[in-house]
């Protein structure tokens, strides 16, 4: 039991908020090019497998971002028990179950058609690379955003077999949705983060955050905005949509964003799993003729 719990923690399970990030644009791309008129089960099928395919290569992430980090992490207060930074798994062990999770992944992937395995293989430099960017630039949360939502590609691509201008706008919005969520996050480690020399956006704009994430969330809604004209979304949805988008991110995150507390950002930064699910139903009834 005591081995299970460490596997646990070293992989996040205990904590679906990785995980959820990184399936939320794979549902979002899924269901943009999915054509509901007709039968839904593969729709299901797929969309079973793109979470667990995310909750497998987030461990495997996770696993290797705590190798990559493990000296840093043991002189951070939030991530210095970490299973690898405290001594309790080892490199060798972390870097076996790094390799069986990204096997099981495999043989989800391979369910897929050749583009989409093609592209999922040409995101891994990004995946294994990004915990090194906080070391050489104050940008490693555009790498996270670049990496976590090649998802959204991947969905697209299950269903057309082929890349088109739609899914490319909703990835570049999405980047910026994480860019702005994941520099909140960045605020719970700034003072250890600053001791040992980590870089982040947090650090870069710790003076005025908030208006680096109204330029962030800008992006995204206009992003959001241009797909659903793009895609002929209903009136009432592009209407909505929006407002609900806004609401969130701008009322909500925005308003009540304070970098000197450290469990609001940790509960706005989690309010984003609602966000993803909101997006979901802009695009299922954004479909629909009205």
């Amino acid at each position: 039991m005591n081995e299970l719990n460490l596997f646990l923690e070293l992989t996040r399970l205990k904590r679906p908020i990785g995980y959820m990030l990184l399936f939320w644009p794979c549902a979002w791309g899924l269901t943009l090019a999915y054509d509901f008129s007709g039968e839904v089960s593969l729709y299901f099928y797929y969309l079973v497998f793109f979470f667990l395919g995310s909750v497998l290569m987030r461990s495997a992430g996770c696993i290797i971002n705590d190798i990559t980090d493990k000296e840093f992490d043991k002189k951070v207060s939030r991530t210095k028990n970490r299973p690898i930074a405290s001594g309790e798994i080892s490199i060798t062990l972390g870097l076996i179950y790094s390799t069986i999770l990204c096997l099981l992944a495999l043989l989800i992937l391979i369910n897929f058609n050749y583009l989409t395995i093609i592209l999922a293989f040409c995101s891994m430099p990004f995946a294994f690379t990004y915990p090194l960017m906080k070391r050489y630039t104050y940008w490693p949360q555009l790498f996270l955003g670049i990496t976590f939502n090649y998802g959204l590609i991947l969905g697209w691509t299950s269903i057309e077999n082929q890349v088109s201008i739609a899914p490319i706008i909703f990835y570049l919005g999405a980047i910026f949705w994480t860019l702005g969520y994941d520099t909140i996050y960045g605020y719970q480690d700034i003072i250890d983060d600053e001791i040992i020399g980590v870089k982040s956006t947090s650090i870069k704009f710790k003076k005025n955050p908030k208006k680096f994430l109204f330029v962030c969330y800008s992006i995204t809604t206009l992003s959001f905005i241009f797909l659903g004209v793009y895609m002929n979304f209903n009136l009432p949805s592009l209407i909505l949509g929006p407002i609900i988008i806004v609401s969130h991110l701008f009322l909500f995150q925005i308003n009540s964003f304070n970098s000197k507390d450290v469990g609001q950002c940790l509960r706005i930064f989690k309010s984003n799993n609602s966000f993803g699910l909101l997006v979901i139903i802009f695009i299922i009834l954004g479909k629909q003729n009205i």
